[in-house]
């Protein structure tokens, strides 16, 4: 194994103390694990919160500050945060208007956030949640009970957080946050499987030249393996199974992910034969978004996520943001 680490053990206190120096625009707590923006509490403004796993990034450590979230909760290397540290977070970005969970649909995230949305209240926060299970691929997977919640995940972060930023209340931000997660859908594709600090070996056994049609951001079997294909082949696959589910009317938010370890070379050639599968679909496309998003530390491969938007999400998307992970319009 070679990794650019010291020790398996302090691997995501050494990131979070790495993002603090790089990042003096937030307020990085290494030790109870919490990153908040640090202009927080804004008054008036309905704060986000979300949180995961590490080995993701820059998801969702990288996706605080103005236009998305206000705190994000790290897990150790694909754990659930401890509810604990969602309570900690909520107290420091809740302006008295709510306060809103984002989470991905894995067992333990789900469970960890329903507890701390209870013990949040005891506390007098106004606590709402909205899950995100965008992941076409399978509908039950290790460590998930139904869909799992993978791309889309940078759709509602962004567009639900841009509706905050503009001052909605929590009712109105949860009901835009649903419906972009009701509007989104997703497929991954893995060439090599990743590795993690503590195993030291890939986490599945994926043979020379074959992938996995459907994987998971941990790793989690997908839908079938098969022998490996061209990146045109690839995105037909891809983005049949999401249109084949989706059924969009409307144009479409694209975006091409990479698990990691994909070169942007390769991603932006696998963007462009997504755009052509679109087309043949005849799927409208409204705005597109290549890169390494939602990773799976150094897994190679990839993911599609679509989002259909009318003119109220698209404006949203479009909106100011200016985190570690994505920004613009500032």
């Amino acid at each position: 194994m070679k990794m650019l680490i010291n020790v398996a053990e302090t691997v995501v206190a050494d990131a979070l103390r790495g993002m603090a120096a790089a990042h003096p625009e937030l307020v990085v707590d290494v030790e109870n694990r919490v990153v908040v923006r640090r202009d927080a509490p804004v008054a008036g403004k309905v704060a986000l919160i979300s949180g995961g796993g590490s080995g993701h990034e820059p998801l969702h450590g990288g996706f605080v500050g103005p236009g998305m979230l206000d705190a994000a909760c790290p897990g150790e290397v694909f754990t659930s945060p401890v509810p604990d540290q969602m309570v900690r977070a909520a107290a420091a970005v809740d302006s008295g208007a709510g306060v809103l969970f984002l989470v991905k649909n894995y067992t333990g995230d789900v469970l960890n956030f329903r507890m701390a949305a209870e013990l949040a209240e005891d506390e007098g926060i106004t606590v709402a949640s909205v899950l995100v299970d965008d992941d076409v691929a399978v509908t039950d997977s290790t460590f998930t009970a139904g869909r799992r919640g993978t791309g889309a995940t940078l759709f509602v972060e962004k567009i639900a957080g841009a509706a905050a930023e503009e001052g909605a209340p929590l009712e109105r931000v949860e009901a835009i946050a649903r419906r972009v997660v009701g509007a989104s859908r997703s497929f991954g594709v893995a060439l090599a499987a990743c590795t993690t600090p503590a195993k030291g070996s890939p986490t599945f056994d994926l043979p020379p030249g074959q992938l996995e049609l459907g994987v998971g951001i941990h790793g989690e079997p997908g839908r079938e393996r098969c022998a490996m294909m061209t990146s045109r082949e690839i995105a037909e696959v891809a983005v049949d199974a999401v249109l084949d589910d989706l059924q969009p009317e409307l144009p479409v938010l694209v975006l091409v992910n990479g698990a990691g370890a994909t070169p942007l070379l390769e991603l932006y050639g696998f963007a462009a034969e997504v755009h052509r599968r679109l087309a043949d679909r005849e799927v409208a496309v409204a705005r597109t978004l290549v890169g390494d998003y939602v990773t799976s530390l150094d897994m190679a491969g990839a993911s599609v996520t679509l989002c259909q938007v009318d003119g109220e999400l698209l404006r949203l998307w479009d909106a100011p943001v200016q985190t570690a992970g994505l920004r613009w319009g500032r």
